[in-house]
């Protein structure tokens, strides 16, 4: 998460932005007040441009040429009470002082355009995330689950790093997955990948067979025809679990991403399969009989984690990684939300408030 300063601006509510600007007409008056003591020999007129300069960043174009104009006007009354109005030093003065004030105020407009349109990129890109990585409900079936999902790049809300969880007549189908690359290519095959699951995942297809289909998915996906060797080279490693309901156990297949973590009586548990897959996308044409699915306990005090590689993979300034496993051991946390709360103030913390790659964490439970 990403946390910006952005000085008081048009959009902002008038009691913050009319404190701020007793500043800039106090350095009007301030500046006036020391020209008229220190007499004629000694000009302070020019250092009246702090005034505009400090509007445009505290306040919107109008008001900043509102300050200018006043800045201009007392300048031009220094002139006349010093009777040096007319000499060509102090019209030269004015003239600078206008122009700069032109200059300070387009500049303030192109900074509002600016504005305007990257708040209308926020709104797409919320509009966006809420289409394609859908916020999970609190509860689905018998589990309960919290998430995070933090964008590398900046302004984004979205990016390659992606979660969904399907209802399935017997338990819940979960999927994990880190896209190749960042931008807008790495969202479009996170869409793509997202409702290749949703649409197929409810059907309750035998779990290597989903997989299949995602993987065939991302290969056919890849620019270029059949048989071109470019084709595939775009890949997702992902893992899909389904959860049971009636026994307490998980099935999951991974296609080359981290292996999800349960936290139980106090330890950290890797579910390591002992035959991982290619990530989906690699490796030519998939079928059902190129995945097996691998069977680990998930009782019901466990709590299972679930991430991709932003997290483990994030570096301190010191370039150590962030040690997952120990924080989670340390901390034994019970409750989902705590808990990927708590590893994503963590993980910013470790990283220095800022992260290079795409952060995606989703914490399970079943529900008493």
């Amino acid at each position: 998460m990403r946390l910006q300063h952005r000085p008081p601006g048009p959009g902002q509510p008038w009691r913050h932005r009319r404190a701020l600007i007793a500043v800039p007409l106090g350095i009007i008056a301030v500046i006036m007040a020391l020209d008229l003591v220190t007499g004629p020999d000694i000009h302070l007129g020019p250092l009246l441009v702090a005034a505009p300069a400090l509007t445009a960043a505290i306040g919107g174009a109008r008001l900043t040429a509102l300050v200018g104009a006043l800045a201009v006007a007392a300048q031009i009354t220094l002139g006349f009470l010093f009777g040096r109005a007319t000499t060509a030093d102090h019209q030269a003065q004015t003239v600078a002082l206008f122009l700069a004030t032109v200059f300070i105020v387009a500049f303030r407009i192109v900074h509002e355009r600016h504005e305007q349109a990257m708040d209308q990129v926020r709104s797409v890109a919320d509009a966006a995330q809420k289409v394609l990585l859908r916020p999970l409900p609190p509860r689905i079936g018998e589990l309960c689950l919290a998430s995070v999902y933090v964008a590398a790049e900046a302004e984004a809300k979205i990016g390659g790093d992606l979660f969904a969880a399907v209802r399935a007549r017997k338990g819940t189908r979960v999927l994990i997955g880190d896209v190749r690359g960042k931008g807008l290519d790495a969202i479009g095959d996170a869409a793509l990948l997202l409702g290749a699951f949703r649409a197929a995942a409810h059907r309750f297809p035998p779990l290597p067979r989903l997989v299949a289909h995602l993987h065939n998915t991302v290969y056919w996906d890849a620019d270029g025809p059949p048989g071109d060797p470019a084709v595939g080279e775009g890949f997702v490693t992902a893992a899909v679990l389904e959860i049971h309901d009636d026994e307490p156990l998980l099935e999951l297949i991974s296609c080359g991403h981290p292996p999800p973590l349960i936290l139980r009586e106090g330890g950290v548990i890797p579910l390591a399969v002992s035959d991982p897959s290619l990530p989906l996308g690699v490796g030519g044409e998939q079928s059902e009989g190129d995945y097996t699915a691998e069977s680990f306990t998930y009782r019901d005090d466990d709590l299972l984690l679930l991430y991709t590689d932003g997290v483990i993979e994030a570096r301190s300034p010191g370039g150590a990684f962030y040690p997952l496993a120990e924080r989670l051991a340390l901390w034994r946390e019970t409750e989902p939300g705590r808990l990927v709360r708590r590893v994503h103030e963590d993980l910013l913390a470790h990283t220095g408030g800022s992260l290079d790659d795409d952060v995606a964490l989703l914490a399970i439970k079943r529900c008493p």
